[in-house]
């Protein structure tokens, strides 16, 4: 047996560790054998005690069913206790204390056993009959998680004071049981009992959580009645309050703040927090300097509310002023992260990232806030590499692991840069960690990046593996069906989400209409609209703008025009783009000027750089140079007239024109802006036969040539036939990878074509990728090498392979039955173009119809075919009649023809000298002469004609 000498508070904590951890029996020897020692008496600061403990007991398990055996264990101790002959003496007080004692110890750890035993303590002593003991009995089961049998312990009090009834409000509140404190509050006064100014605290929490403005007013007016809006306390958790119920302008929540008396930092930090929670920014750096000229003195959190303010106002100069007060108050050691945290989110969202990463490196002791933040800083000014770079580092060096926040940060990354691998990872991490069973966002974020990496199975499946989806998890799914171009399924979930799922959102239009983008989708669309109509989703300009786009792409060019006449009060720039647009995507080239002069027409004028280059679009595809120069002067005269954009589309407009002068002034002025520009100006060189002149342009090229810049040159150098420079070009393209490009592949089988090397041409198109343009080359290679049945023999081959054909694949299949004479496969392909592949024949087509009749000496039924065309027989057309005539020495038709051409072009004087060469070849020349006098007078000159020859290695 060992002895100590004690003081009376070691003896109450000797006999709560060995009571309710080992179980001890104990027993009490008094120093003077003549008198017992007074558990109560002040007078005795140490007494003499023996303690015998119990051998081989084990502390108590967490685990449920020994409660009740360990219980029993403390309750024969406690008997024992009881029976020994001291225990008549005063020592009931000294009882309660030392209960009240252990349970503010078994408050910092709260379990749910430990408030068991010493609620079973407590009623073998009788302590539940003294409030301190009851109340803070009812505090322990709360945090435990046992707010049922708080509530319990609550109704077997007899006599209730305030604080019994604060402690239950507040086990409520801690429990999330608003309701719940609401009614005891509710009895609370029913039983007349006396509240104080934490009740009200309380409650004013409670109806926080709650948003229950009105009840909250009731309290408020409750405290102004009392007299207890002198704790400040009270006021700063009305203010609270109010931000939360979205009324922190109103004038309730700033004459309280006004009419405090004294105020405290927690009182300027509320009215600062819910500035920011209301989203007025700049009321609350309004009142952070106001509190600067005030006796109280910022701390972290002030700085922080502050600092976010700058960040949502954008205010970089002012977040720098505020960043150099911390430091003036010593707030950047490592004790107030939050500062530093919110510093990185300001100058991440300003676009200082250097500064945001000097901050975070001076951060001795991070947090995982801190981590996300840079991340995040990182991700939204595109430093995607850093981004990943910051995750490893804050595994290995950090010492923390991603939370959800983390990893919705780097998913919508995963899901824009299409990286699926990366996602995936993010996904078996989620899955490692738990992550996905209670939380709504990461599994959303992982249906919308499935989704955009176009992997839609496994978003589906992951979309129908949960139980629990929300709204937003329904519009990712509908999304992403809709953008891998699963039309059906998306309307068909939407269906089903109009029936059993929440009610739909703004995002369900976005989400649904972008599913309708082809005629045979347009009622489905229509019935959208009617929905919207119904459910009133029309009342914002970007419903508006998805409803026109959605009729544009199933066709409806005159409903979406008149869904923008309908709604022109409104509409924006975006809206009048949308049918411009639309308008140039369908080929629609003169709606779209008419829907720009209507643009032009409105009291607010204005446009951008996407009206502009959509409409030269337009001009360049109908020739309009006059129009074209109208707009660039109009384009000029505002900013837009240095836009990369616009300028490149500019030198596309006036290469398509035939102005390639104009093109060149273009270029020169900023052929220092990109690739892009670079490649506009080659590509127009090409297509205006200035092949030589792109050549050098390439060869001066200040960027790294990209597939467009290839084909381009590739163009030039088989309009001249050097091949030793498309050779050079063609082992770039291995070089640079570009081999898979279905465009490129087409330019190469062009050129060796056109260079006489058929063979290389065909294996270049055996070992590229079988696209409609590749096929299309090879098609009219056979062609000009003279294989016609080569050529049917490939585009039945084609059409096997389930490539569609299209109006250029007509072109080059006529053009080699032309070469080859095979005159009747020829009509017989041109007359099932429309019914067999429904491509409506052009004149294009239409040409070689009349070439391939000529050639074959059937010159009637070419004259034939090409008044049978009526209006619609393009000047090209009746030239290839003409020069049939001039071939077969058909002067008689071929003056009828040459007549009608003058009608048409009078300035084209290549028909002047096909008829004079007529007339030369009948020896007419008194016809002849006066032809050619015509010619003079009219000033109309012939382009000088010249030969190329490319002397090296071929």
């Amino acid at each position: 047996m060992q002895t100590w000498v004690v003081s009376q508070l070691q003896l109450k904590h000797h006999i709560t560790r060995w009571t309710f951890q080992n179980l001890v029996l104990l027993q009490f020897r008094p120093r003077s054998s003549s008198s017992f020692y007074s558990f109560s008496s002040q007078n005795h600061k140490n007494m003499k005690f023996s303690i015998v403990p119990r051998k081989n007991v084990p502390f108590f398990p967490r685990h449920p069913s020994l409660l009740s055996c360990y219980c029993r264990r403390f309750c024969i101790a406690i008997h024992l206790f009881d029976k020994m002959p001291q225990r008549d003496f005063h020592v009931r007080d000294v009882h309660f204390e030392l209960v009240v004692d252990c349970i503010k110890l078994s408050l910092k750890k709260p379990n749910i056993v430990t408030a068991t035993v010493v609620h079973c303590a407590a009623l073998k002593i009788g302590a539940l009959a003294y409030l301190p003991t009851s109340t803070s009995l009812l505090t322990l089961y709360s945090k435990a998680g046992g707010f049922t049998s708080s509530r319990v312990l609550f109704e077997d009090i007899h006599i209730k004071d305030a604080i019994v009834w604060n402690a239950v409000i507040s086990a409520s509140l801690e429990n999330n049981c608003y309701r719940t404190a609401v009614e005891f509050f509710q009895k609370m006064i029913k039983d007349q009992t006396r509240f104080d100014s934490t009740t009200l605290l309380l409650m004013v929490s409670t109806l926080s959580h709650m948003k229950n403005f009105v009840q909250g007013r009731v309290i408020h007016c409750v405290g102004i009645k009392s007299g207890m809006l002198v704790d400040i306390s009270l006021c700063n958790a009305l203010i609270n309050m109010y931000a939360k119920c979205g009324d922190l302008n109103s004038f309730d929540s700033e004459c309280l703040f006004d009419e405090m008396e004294y105020k405290d930092v927690v009182s300027w930090n509320s009215i600062m927090r819910g500035c920011l929670y209301n989203g007025d920014s700049e009321k609350s750096l309004y009142y952070f300097g106001r509190m600067n000229f005030s006796e109280e003195t910022a701390d972290h959190v002030s700085l922080s509310c502050a600092i976010s303010a700058c960040t949502s106002l954008g205010e970089l100069a002012f977040g720098e002023c505020i960043h150099g007060q911390g430091i003036k108050l010593g707030y950047k050691d490592s004790s107030h992260v939050s500062v530093a945290n919110s510093l990185i989110s300001l100058y991440s969202q300003c676009a200082a990232v250097e500064a945001a990463v000097t901050v975070f490196r001076e951060i001795a002791y991070k947090d995982i806030i801190s981590w996300n933040a840079m991340m995040e800083g990182y991700a939204s000014n595109e430093n995607i590499h850093e981004v990943f770079d910051l995750m490893v580092e804050m595994q290995t060096t950090g010492s923390f692991q991603p939370d959800i926040v983390t990893l919705t940060t780097i998913l919508p990354l995963c899901a824009d840069l299409m990286l699926s691998r990366e996602g995936r990872t993010i996904h078996g991490y989620a899955i490692r960690k738990q992550m996905l069973s209670d939380h709504l966002p990461l599994l959303n974020g992982l249906i919308d990046m499935y989704s955009k990496c176009n992997l839609v199975e496994k978003a589906e499946l992951l979309f129908n593996s949960t139980k629990e989806r929300d709204l937003i998890s329904w519009n990712a799914m509908i999304s992403g069906y809709s953008l891998n171009k699963y039309s059906e399924k998306a309307q068909n979930l939407y269906k089903e989400l109009l029936c059993y799922g929440p009610n739909c959102s703004s995002s369900t239009v976005f989400a649904i209409l972008s599913s309708c983008t082809s005629p045979n989708r347009l009622n489905f669309g229509k019935s959208v609209h009617s929905w919207q109509l119904k459910s009133g989703f029309l009342n914002h300009i970007l419903l508006v703008n998805c409803l026109m786009q959605m009729y544009i792409n199933c066709g409806d060019l005159t409903s979406g025009f008149s869904i923008l006449l309908e709604n022109s009060s409104i509409a924006d720039i975006a809206s009048w783009n949308t049918i411009i647009i639309g308008c140039v995507r369908g080929e629609h080239f003169q709606e779209a000027l008419e829907t720009f002069r209507l643009m032009r027409q409105g009291p607010s004028f204005n446009y951008d750089s996407i009206t502009l280059v959509n409409v030269l679009s337009a001009i360049a595809n109908m020739e309009l140079l006059n129009q074209g120069k109208s707009l660039h002067s109009i384009a000029l005269k505002s900013p837009l007239g240095s836009d990369t954009r616009v300028q490149n589309s500019l030198i596309t407009m006036y290469d398509r024109c035939r102005d390639i002068n104009s093109a060149r002034k273009v270029f020169k002025l900023h052929s220092s802006s990109n690739l892009c520009t670079w490649n506009c100006m080659i590509s127009a060189l090409s297509h205006n036969k200035e092949s030589r002149e792109a050549l050098d342009l390439f060869r001066r090229l200040q960027f790294k040539p990209n597939e467009f810049t290839v084909v381009s040159v590739l163009s030039a150098c088989t309009q001249i036939g050097v091949l030793r420079h498309g050779k050079q070009v063609h082992g770039y393209m291995f070089r640079n990878g570009y081999q898979q490009n279905s465009f490129i592949s087409a330019a190469l089988v062009d050129l060796y074509s056109n260079c006489g090397r058929l063979d290389n041409a065909l294996k270049v198109f055996r070992h590229s990728q079988k696209s409609e343009s590749a096929w299309n080359s090879m098609i009219a290679a056979y062609g000009n090498h003279g294989n016609g049945e080569k050529a049917i023999k490939l585009f039945r081959e084609m059409c096997e392979s389930g490539t569609k054909a299209t109006k250029s694949t007509f072109v080059s299949l006529l053009s080699a039955c032309t070469h080859s004479g095979l005159v009747n496969q020829g009509l017989q392909y041109y007359e099932c173009m429309l019914e067999k592949y429904s491509i409506k024949p052009e004149a294009e087509h239409q040409v070689y119809v009349v070439d391939m009749l000529g050639r074959s000496g059937r010159i009637d039924e070419a004259y034939e075919f090409t008044k049978g065309l009526q209006s619609n027989a393009s000047s090209g057309v009746w030239g290839m009649l003409l020069s049939v005539c001039n071939y077969h020495g058909e002067i008689k038709l071929g003056k009828k023809v040459a007549e009608k051409l003058f009608e048409m072009e009078p300035q084209n004087v290549g028909y002047y000298i096909s008829l004079s060469n007529m007339y030369v070849a009948a020896g007419s020349w008194k016809d002849a002469t006066e032809l050619r006098q015509s010619v003079h007078d009219q000033g109309l000159r012939k382009c000088t004609a010249y030969s190329l020859i490319d002397v090296g290695l071929g």
